[in-house]
């Protein structure tokens, strides 16, 4: 469905995303929908294969649909992966009472190199998680720091990283790429997670309400430090974000310091005298032409 523009991100909050990796919607799924998710999450869902539309694997009337249908929800995923995204997969996470494993930090699937597209994982959280519970453990930024699958596992504790606490009904939107992992349960109830990837079908450019794309709070947003990024990991983290911003905006000469600029700088003119062999021959460019 199309959602309607007061419900889409502003660019305030692409701009969170972009610079974070993340997006939290903070207790936005009704008691009454997380009641009735309970029983169908302990149940299970059927997997589909890998980029079936969203209208064949949750189909009007599902608990899922009607998780996405709602407005925040709805408005916030379309901005990020548009209107008809395809469900890349789909997984029920729950872990018992005093159970599980720390997972290895990993980011979710193979060695993924797009810049100019992502995927995004909305993960659902029925019930409130504690610190106690083991909430999903992520590196805030570190999602435009590719890697391939678990080849940070060694590493258990980094610098920012932050543990999921939050309310009921929870529902929280991560780049494909961030790194993460799930954490032991210590308490004494379950832990409840549901989570989806969708895959874009469209092209991620302006799909957000971008009336507010000139306030100076999106590149307050964009600018943000974060505790791991510092000093020159700092400035290639700018470089990063906006080159990610470019593609979301179409804006092909947006910059932070000047640096992503800098780096492009590619002149085509050819200086008096000098010799350019791609003009045949090895002959002298004329003047300045190309």
């Amino acid at each position: 469905m199309i959602v309607d523009r007061k419900h889409l991100l502003s660019s305030v909050e692409m701009a969170h995303f972009v610079a974070h990796g993340s997006l939290a919607l903070e207790g936005v799924v009704p008691d009454v929908l997380n009641d009735r998710d309970i029983a169908v999450l302990e149940t299970g869902l059927p997997a589909h294969p890998y980029g079936t539309p969203l209208d064949t694997v949750f189909p009007a009337g599902t608990f899922v649909r009607d998780l996405l249908d709602l407005p925040t929800v709805a408005g916030a995923v379309q901005s990020l992966v548009g209107p008809h995204p395809a469900i890349d997969h789909h997984a029920v996470h729950v872990r018992p009472p005093h159970g599980g494993e720390a997972q290895p930090m990993h980011a979710d699937a193979v060695l993924d190199t797009r810049v100019d597209a992502f995927d995004v994982q909305l993960m659902y959280y029925p019930r409130a998680v504690t610190l106690e519970q083991g909430g999903t453990l992520s590196v805030p930024g570190t999602h435009l720091r590719r890697i391939n699958e678990s080849a940070i596992g060694r590493y258990q504790n980094l610098v920012g990283q932050t543990r999921l606490v939050c309310t009921a009904g929870t529902v929280v939107l991560l780049h494909h790429g961030i790194w993460h992992g799930g954490r032991r349960n210590d308490s004494d109830v379950p832990r409840y997670m549901f989570k989806i990837r969708f895959n874009p079908t469209v092209r991620q450019l302006r799909l957000w309400n971008t009336d507010d794309i000139d306030d100076p709070a999106v590149r307050a947003e964009l600018s943000t430090a974060l505790p791991w990024a510092t000093g020159p990991e700092g400035r290639l983290e700018l470089v990063n974000r906006a080159r990610l911003w470019r593609e979301l905006t179409g804006d092909a000469d947006f910059d932070i310091d000047y640096y992503l600029t800098r780096e492009q700088l590619r002149p085509q003119l050819i200086a008096p005298g000098a010799t350019d062999t791609r003009l045949g021959g090895g002959r002298a460019a004329d003047g300045w032409g190309l």
